[in-house]
């Protein structure tokens, strides 16, 4: 799948694409309606489909203090959008000039011109624009006097409510990435360069990867169950905690992996790690002794849970 930009031109082999827009930041199952929207009619008139996402954020943009909140990384978006069924990922750079940008400017200067869009499929509330002066209705009419067939797709439901990435944010910081799952449709999964540590989990008999938590949105803190995607494509099941250490001094937030039946190098390696099951949370213990025993206990629980 190609990764384009919007100040880079579109090859001509995709212009005339239909559109799937938004920031789709988790890929959740109100998201994968839009874009499986968007394949639906790529597939239908025979034209290629790009799906367009923003980075940074617009939240980081205006609020550059903001506590980290990200489900997914580019590189996680783009290989979700490939498995979609879409043929390019077009990222928006979001920086002052875009900010800036009207909602007449938007439609008319990058969707129509640079772009070349066909058609846009959002979900219904989308907005865009400096001062968010567009929705989804007044895309319709921009559209249409540049030739564009905009539509939007109704949120998706579940327990009743429209499923979104600040009920998966919710859930996460809950400890609960079971109801995540449920509405990602696969585990929230962190992924980094596996970064060297102070060697605690090899004296005590656990060495761990370690990855740094970054622009992701941090869980509750504690021991989950979790399988490891390494970049080789293999998969291990592993115990990991998320946290900062409270037995250890100075605190570090990381993320702590341990790999069941694993004997290898990961050190510079980018490491996926998929929260299944959360077992208990960050806790002190009396003594490194009493840390070994629980991070026994640990292990064999989060076996037990991911063997079910």
């Amino acid at each position: 799948m190609q990764r384009l930009t919007h100040d880079q031109p579109i090859p001509d082999a995709l212009r005339g694409a239909v559109l799937a827009l938004g920031n789709f930041d988790g890929f959740h199952l109100g998201h994968q309606a839009v874009v499986g929207r968007a394949v639906a009619r790529g597939a239908h008139e025979r034209r290629p489909v790009i799906v367009a996402t923003f980075d940074p954020h617009p939240v980081r943009h205006f609020r550059p203090d903001a506590a980290p909140f990200r489900l997914t990384t580019l590189d996680q978006r783009q290989r979700m959008f490939a498995a979609a069924g879409a043929d390019a990922m077009l990222v928006f750079g979001f920086d002052a000039a875009l900010a800036a940008t009207s909602a007449e400017e938007f439609v008319a200067d990058l969707l129509a011109r640079r772009i070349g869009a066909s058609g846009v499929v959002t979900g219904e509330d989308f907005t865009f624009g400096a001062r968010r002066g567009g929705n989804a209705s007044v895309l319709r009419e921009l559209g249409a006097a540049h030739g564009i067939a905009a539509e939007t797709v109704a949120p998706v439901l579940l327990d009743g409510e429209p499923v979104s990435s600040s009920r998966i944010r919710d859930a996460l910081k809950a400890g609960d990435p079971g109801t995540a799952t449920r509405f990602l449709t696969r585990p929230f999964a962190i992924e980094g360069v596996v970064v060297h540590g102070d060697k605690r989990g090899r004296e005590l008999g656990w060495p761990t990867a370690n990855v740094e938590l970054g622009r992701y949105q941090r869980p509750a803190y504690g021991v989950y169950a979790v399988r490891v995607r390494t970049d080789d494509g293999a998969e291990h099941d592993a115990v990991a905690n998320i946290g900062v250490r409270p037995m250890f001094d100075p605190p570090k937030e990381l993320l702590e992996t341990v790999l069941f039946d694993f004997d290898g190098d990961l050190y510079g390696r980018t490491i996926e790690v998929a929260l299944h099951h959360y077992i208990r949370a960050e806790m002190t213990f009396d003594g490194l002794d009493a840390l070994k025993v629980r991070m026994d206990q640990d292990a064999a629980e989060a076996r037990r849970l991911l063997s079910q």
